[in-house]
């Protein structure tokens, strides 16, 4: 595992993007009567110093893949993307980490030191503000 630190070849306007599973990403909202990302979809994973698994677009495309293509599969059916500055803004890092499956493989991180692994609502409300489509999934609204 990385150890979490904010890369500095990720520049301000690259785009980060958040693949979206139905089954863990999507819930009913009662109040609105739609399907919408839920605020999971902004979270880390559990562990100790885990961060929000992402891809970095411009790395897909120096790969020679269509990123739009390449973040979908039968488990990830869609994606939301940010701008690293609209993420650094909320003080969160972002940083590579590939993995064996995936080269162009990253984490979005929190910057104090004890809480790599914790967004706090501030901060997840505001990826969820800061999110677009990337990869649409019909009927299920951003927010």
């Amino acid at each position: 595992m990385v150890v979490p630190y904010d890369e500095v070849n990720i520049n301000p306007d690259d785009l980060i993007i958040r693949r979206i599973n139905p089954n863990h990403h999507v819930v009913f909202d009662d109040n609105r009567n739609c399907l919408r990302i839920s605020s999971k979809a902004y979270s880390p994973s559990n562990g100790p110093d885990a961060g929000m698994s992402i891809d970095i677009e411009k790395l897909i495309i120096a790969g020679g893949h269509s990123p739009q293509q390449y973040v979908v599969n039968p488990v990830f059916t869609g994606a939301v993307v940010f701008s690293a500055s609209a993420i650094r803004s909320l003080g969160l890092w972002i940083g590579y980490e590939p993995v064996h499956a995936n080269p162009y493989h990253g984490e979005v991180w929190g910057s104090v030191a004890s809480r790599h692994n914790k967004f706090t609502k501030t901060q997840k409300d505001g990826l969820a503000g800061a999110a677009a489509w990337y990869v649409q999934i019909d009927g299920v609204a951003l927010q």
